[in-house]
């Protein structure tokens, strides 16, 4: 049981260590390769486009072929896709080519999204593991968020030499990464099967099936879904958005500054995460602890946008990746408590790619404001349009049932509260964050 879930907690880490490394620095690379601004995020919001189209076809991989081909696809396309992004900047291919990468580049996080997952929740079903994923699923971003940590940082401080040496380490790391999860990933719990060319789009069309009624006709998790694209909407673009405009606020053109910054980032999600640990102990509903969350964070995003200086909005900004440290693995906790295993991959993936829709329209609208108004005005607007999924967490809240419930929790009902109400009574509804790229 051990063994699975540090086989998990490697595979997990090293995949965001070798991913960050460019993370820090990629607005920059872009803008470096002859991209304006707003192409930058036509770009990025064109990789959101490649989650919505290839969520549905990955997941029917994960579900046919297993969770370890798909992870390994994943691998294999993340490093081809950072190597076609160093050729298009060296040839100033301009903006078409590098989102048609951008396409591709979504197609290998979404071979990742639930793959990895789903590998870890069957094989530990398989071996009768009972206890509570809101803590593994923590203990999990928290060595995802030491690795950002660390790749961020290494990728800031690569940068300084030129902005193009961390795709290649990313590069290099990801097939090292290959050789590891070939050897230790086997698909426990779940038995793969052939998938044949002539029955792709009858499998697709049943997965398609199986992620509206085993995920979007569930209403919990219709409603969490909601909610979670109305956030990415937002921080798929605030990531991203970050780099030049804390630049901008203190008025510096240091790479190395931006590499802190997210390294920072990094820190406060795996302090988000550590303060889940702590309130599943207490807190009776996974749902209250999401709207908490996502309160805090609407606010905080909007003091960004209004702070006119960089030692507020640095911090404010802070507050809204702690708050998604606490968010995501209860969310994902919600999830797998309502989904089986069979269709596990594929609701994972159908819930990525609504917010995946999200992701998109917020580069593209986000970064026409920001384009026209400047990033504060984006940051204003897209914190308060997070504020919409305040009502779809009431829904959550309100429908209640075992999976909104925490296990195990020494408080009784009404201990926790949100905004000064009693847990009976008070609101609730996954990377990703839309994902970055």
């Amino acid at each position: 049981m051990q063994t699975i879930i540090r086989t998990y907690y490697v595979l997990a880490g090293l995949y965001t260590f070798a991913a960050s490394l460019i993370w820090a620095v990629n607005t920059l690379f872009l803008l470096d390769a002859g991209l304006s601004i707003g192409e930058v995020f036509l770009a990025n919001a064109v990789f959101s486009v490649g989650m919505v189209l290839f969520e549905i076809p990955t997941g029917v991989v994960a579900d046919t072929l297993g969770r370890r081909a798909s992870y390994l696809l994943s691998i294999v396309v993340l490093a081809v896709t950072t190597l076609l992004y160093l050729a298009a900047a060296s040839a100033e291919a301009g903006v078409v080519t590098f989102s048609v990468i951008s396409l591709f580049m979504g197609l290998g996080f979404t071979f990742y999204s639930g793959s990895l997952e789903a590998w870890l929740v069957d094989a530990l079903h398989s071996v009768g593991f009972i206890g509570e994923l809101d803590r593994v699923f923590a203990r999990s971003q928290q060595v995802t968020g030491v690795a950002m940590l660390l790749g961020t940082v290494a990728g800031g401080v690569l940068a300084q030499f030129d902005l193009a040496v961390p795709f290649v380490v990313r590069a290099a790391l990801l097939a090292g990464l290959l050789a590891i999860a070939w050897r230790t990933m086997h698909d426990l719990g779940f038995e793969p099967r052939p998938l044949k060319l002539s029955l792709i789009g009858t499998e697709l069309a049943q997965q398609t099936r199986v992620g509206v009624s085993h995920g979007w006709n569930e209403p919990g998790l219709r409603l969490l879904m909601m909610s979670g694209m109305a956030r990415a909407t937002f921080f798929g673009w605030a990531f991203y958005a970050s780099q030049p405009y804390f630049l901008e606020l203190l008025r510096s053109d240091q790479v190395w500054v931006v590499g802190v910054i997210t390294a920072l980032i990094s820190l406060s999600t795996i302090a988000g995460n550590q303060l889940v640990e702590i309130l599943t102990r207490t807190c009776d509903h996974r749902s209250t602890l999401i709207l908490g969350a996502s309160i805090m964070s609407s606010i905080a995003a909007i003091v960004v946008g209004l702070a006119n200086s960089f030692w507020v909005a640095v911090p404010a900004f802070l507050l809204v990746t702690g708050a998604m440290g606490v968010i995501s693995p209860v969310r994902q906790a919600y999830l797998h408590s309502v989904t089986a295993s069979e269709h596990r991959a594929t609701v994972i993936s159908f819930d990525s790619m609504i917010s995946s829709v999200g992701g998109a329209g917020g580069q593209v609208g986000l970064g026409r404001i920001s384009d026209i108004h400047g990033f504060s005005a984006g940051y204003v607007v897209g914190g308060a349009f997070t504020t919409l999924a305040w009502p779809f967490l009431w829904g959550v809240r309100l429908l209640g049932g075992p999976a909104d419930a925490i296990a195990g929790t020494s408080g009784t009902a009404g201990t926790c509260t949100v905004q000064g109400l009693p847990s009976e009574t008070q609101v609730s509804a996954h990377h990703t964050e839309s994902a970055v790229n």
